[in-house]
């Protein structure tokens, strides 16, 4: 990989004051230094920001690679083939947008992360989920209500009940590789028959999962919506909840008591709410969106103010996927651009325990940058909607 220097930028990174162009140097795909007096040695490629802001590779936190439809009774019937060919372009769009990290909270598979790290094809860093567990009649149960079918088990989903049987596919994945386990305990937005307030999931099914999570130095995150369905979680041993919108002062209190995280997706609400007609949002699912759009800005306030660590999602499926960068102009909109980059980097980083290889730029962790053509803090805009330059372990991205 060799040496690049990137000359020339205000750098943007959690814990370190911006101020003056600085140079950031990495070599054989690590961070090497950062400072005003780095010496650049000789045959290194400079990438030269032109004073513009460097920040660390961005983080996204709730992505669906294998989210190729908003109906899920229609993708979990794809070929798994021509699932994981669309899903290999969404990792390369959101590479190309700055995001050097993904965690895939509903779907990949071992193959498509060998793919990944062999070079097969371009993306970010991928850590994946497997298929959320879902309740019979739950979130992940796309299945028609008005047909008798098989229970569901596809690419993105699979139904389980009973402790028992969480048991034993929570350690199926986890032998196959997966990063964390992803449960769904309340309902959801595009499914077609769960409230989305009530929890789900027994206690018992929760817990077991987590144990045999925790056993093997990983964890357990989310889907909640619901004050109920968010303390019904993490009482039983969840460690991170994504969505949240509808979180109260006394639950966010609880969340950060326990050290839960918080990772909000503004984005997805937001891009049904204006596209829902366009991607094949139902009646029911258009209702659930209104329901939680306005709610999902007011929920990361209270968060802060109690003291939760927030990151960043974007959980968006099928054609909304281009919207992935509109979630930065939300969250920047709730908490100001220096603590949404925070969010999507060095928070994000601590969520999937990759601190100390990723989320910010300093010696000795990946060289994962985007650089913008001006300086971000003065003008967030460039964030979501400039020309960037990305470096993916110290290469960059063509």
């Amino acid at each position: 990989m060799g040496a690049l220097a990137v000359v020339n930028a205000r750098v943007l990174s959690a814990g370190r004051p911006a101020g003056d162009p600085e140079t950031v140097l990495s070599v054989d795909g690590l961070i090497a230094a950062v400072g005003s007096g780095v010496d650049v040695p000789r045959g290194a490629a400079v990438l030269d920001a032109g004073g513009g802001s460097v920040t660390p590779g961005l983080i996204d936190a709730h992505c669906h690679a294998y989210g190729v439809s908003l109906s899920l009774e229609e993708m979990e019937k794809w070929p798994l083939s021509y699932v994981a060919l669309k899903a290999a372009r969404r990792l390369e769009g959101a590479l190309r947008r700055g995001f050097t990290t993904i965690r895939d909270v509903a779907g990949g598979d071992p193959g498509l992360a060998k793919a990944i790290r062999e070079g097969v094809i371009a993306a970010p860093r991928y850590l994946w989920t497997g298929p959320a567990l879902s309740q019979t009649g739950g979130h992940g149960d796309g299945r028609n209500p008005l047909y008798r079918e098989p229970d569901c088990c596809g690419c993105s989903t699979n139904t389980v009940d009973g402790a028992d049987a969480i048991r034993k596919r929570v350690r199926e994945l986890l032998r196959q590789g997966a990063h964390a386990i992803k449960l769904l305990t309340s309902g959801g937005v595009i499914s077609p028959t769960d409230p989305l307030e009530v929890p789900q999931y027994t206690p018992e099914e929760i817990a077991a999962a987590a144990y045999e999570a925790n056993r093997r130095g990983t964890y357990v995150t989310a889907h909640a919506y619901s004050p109920d369905a968010i303390v019904h979680s993490i009482s039983n041993g969840v460690r991170c909840v994504e969505h949240g919108n509808l979180l109260d002062p006394p639950t966010a209190a609880l969340m950060a008591e326990r050290g839960v995280f918080l990772v909000p997706t503004l984005a997805t609400y937001d891009a049904m709410d204006r596209r829902g007609s366009e991607v094949g949002l139902t009646d029911v699912g258009r209702a659930k969106n209104t329901a939680v759009l306005d709610a999902g800005k007011q929920a990361i306030r209270l968060a802060r103010s109690a003291g939760v660590r927030i990151g960043f999602g974007t959980d968006l499926m099928g054609g909304l996927e281009d919207e992935q960068l509109q979630g930065l102009r939300l969250q920047c909109e709730v908490e100001g651009i220096e603590r949404t980059i925070e969010a999507a980097t060095a928070t994000n980083a601590a969520i999937l325990r990759l601190d100390r290889e990723v989320g910010r730029i300093e010696p000795g962790l990946a060289a994962d940058l985007v650089v913008f053509g001006g300086d971000v803090r003065a003008d967030p805009e460039l964030l979501w909607e400039g020309h960037r330059q990305v470096v993916l372990g110290g290469a960059l991205v063509s």
